[in-house]
C-alpha cells in the first residue's frame, strides 16, 4: 500500500489577505507585498568584537533567521560595520540612534540598511535629506524605528504619554520628510511594551499609507512572558493580513527569538510547518506517561526538517482520532501503542517501544519524502497539546 505523506499540496488557509504594500529590498530580502514575512533578531555581542559579531550571525542564520539587526553605539562598532556586512550570510541592519555620523557610516560600509529612530537622533529632521540621498545613491533601504520608551519630546508634550496617536503622528510625520525628498524605500515600525498599545498604533499606521510594516513588542520581557505577548500581538496583526517583517525581543539568547518569530509565523501557515508534534496535555483517562513520551519523541525528532505532523496520545478517547488525523502518530493504553500511518495502523508495540518505534519510523518517511536530516539548521518541532 502507498500512502501520501507530509503536508498538503494545496496552498494552507491564512486568516486574512496580506495588506497591500510597497515592496522594498533589505540586501537579498524583500520585504513587504507578496514578498514573504521575514524573522529578524539583533546580536547581543559588542559589534566591534567582529569575530563574535559573525560567529552569532551564523548561529542565528542556522536558526533560520531572514535578517539581523547589529548595534551602533561607538567609532568602534562603525569601524567593524564593514567586514561584518561583508561576511555575514544574511542581511545586516545597522542600529543607529543618538549620532547621525553613523548611519552615514553603515550606509559607506555596505550595510543592507540602517534602522533611524526619529525620537533620539539629534536635530533628525535636519539630517532626512543627506541621508535620503546618500541611502538611495547606495540601494540602502531605512527602518523608521519609532518606540515608545524614546518618542520625540515634543509628542510626549502634546498626547502626554506615548499613546498609539503618538506613535503614529511620529512614524506619518518622518515618513512624510523622506517622501519629500522622493525617498520611499523604507519600512515603518511603532512598537510599545503593552500589546495592546501596539497593536492600535500598527492598525492606525497600515491605513495611513502603504509602507511596509516590522512588528514588534519592545522590551517584551524575559522568554515566558515575551513569547506570550509577542504571540498575541502578533498573531492580532499577522491575522488581519498586517505585518511585514517581525521581530520577537526577548530577555533571552537571541536564538530564541527566532524560534519564536518562526513558530508564530507556521502556527497562523504563513510559513511552511516543518515538524509539528500533537500532544494531549494528560488526564485521568491517559494510561501511559504522555509528558514522558512526548518530550522524549519531541527531543529525537530535534534535528527532523521534514513537513511532517506525529501525534503522541495517551488515551482511548481522542487518540486514535489525531492519531490517524497526523502523518505519524500513536495511540496508547494498557502498556501498548497503536503506531498509524496517515490513518492507518501499521503495528502495536510495547509502551517500551513507543518512542524507538516513532523515532525510526518518522527517519523512514522523511527518507521517502527525499528531505534530508540536518540537525544544524532544523527548526524546533511544535507541541500542540490539547
Amino acid at each position: 500500500m502507498t500512502v501520501s505523506l507530509g503536508m498538503p499540496a494545496a496552498p494552507p488557509e491564512v486568516l486574512a489577505p496580506r495588506r497591500p504594500t510597497r515592496t522594498i529590498k533589505v540586501g537579498s530580502v524583500e520585504v513587504g507585498g507578496n514578498a514573504p514575512i521575514s524573522v529578524q533578531s539583533m546580536t547581543t555581542t559588542l559589534t566591534a568584537d567582529v569575530n563574535a559579531t559573525l560567529q552569532q550571525i551564523a548561529e542565528l542564520t542556522a536558526a533560520g533567521c531572514d535578517i539581523v539587526r547589529v548595534a551602533c553605539p561607538s567609532q568602534d562598532d562603525a569601524d567593524a560595520l564593514p567586514e561584518i556586512a561583508k561576511h555575514s550570510q544574511i542581511p545586516v541592519i545597522a542600529d543607529i540612534h543618538f549620532q547621525p555620523k553613523y548611519v552615514f557610516a553603515a550606509i559607506d560600509a555596505g550595510c543592507a540598511a540602517v534602522r533611524v529612530n526619529p525620537g533620539n537622533i539629534r536635530k533628525f529632521d535636519d539630517q532626512v535629506g543627506e541621508i535620503a540621498k546618500r541611502a538611495k545613491a547606495a540601494g540602502v533601504s531605512l527602518r523608521i524605528g519609532v518606540n515608545a520608551g524614546s518618542l520625540d519630546k515634543r509628542l510626549l508634550e502634546k498626547y502626554g504619554k506615548a499613546t498609539p496617536e503618538a506613535l503614529v503622528e511620529s512614524a506619518v510625520w518622518e515618513a512624510s520628510l523622506f517622501e519629500e525628498h522622493d525617498f520611499h524605500d523604507f519600512k515603518i515600525s511603532v512598537k510599545h511594551n503593552d500589546p495592546v498599545i501596539m497593536v492600535k498604533a500598527y492598525e492606525m499606521l497600515a491605513e495611513r499609507g502603504d509602507w511596509p510594516l516590522h512588528l514588534g513588542v519592545t522590551e517584551a520581557g524575559p522568554a515566558f512572558q515575551g513569547t506570550i505577548k509577542s504571540a498575541t500581538a502578533f498573531g492580532a496583526l499577522l491575522s488581519k493580513g498586517i505585518g511585514d517583517t517581525i521581530r520577537v525581543s526577548l530577555s533571552a539568547p537571541p536564538v530564541e527569538e527566532v524560534k519564536v518569530g518562526l513558530q508564530i509565523l507556521q502556527s497562523l501557515n504563513l510559513r511552511q510547518r516543518k515538524l509539528e508534534i500533537v500532544s494531549c496535555p494528560s488526564c485521568g483517562r491517559a494510561q501511559v506517561d504522555v509528558y514522558t513520551l512526548a518530550e522524549q519523541v519531541t527531543q529525537g525528532l530535534e534535528g527532523l526538517t521534514v513537513p511532517l505532523r506525529v501525534a503522541v496520545m495517551g488515551c482511548v478517547v481522542n487518540g486514535p482520532g489525531e492519531a490517524r488525523e497526523a502523518d505519524l502518530g500513536v495511540a496508547s493504553g494498557n502498556g501498548k501503542g497503536q503506531i498509524f500511518v496517515k490513518g492507518e495502523v501499521i503495528k502495536t508495540v510495547p509502551e517500551s517501544a513507543i518512542v524507538e518505534t516513532l523515532i525510526e519510523e518518522a527517519m523512514r518517511i522523511a527518507e521517502e519524502m527525499g528531505e534530508p536530516i540536518d540537525e544544524a539548521s532544523a527548526g524546533t518541532p511544535t507541541v500542540s497539546v490539547g
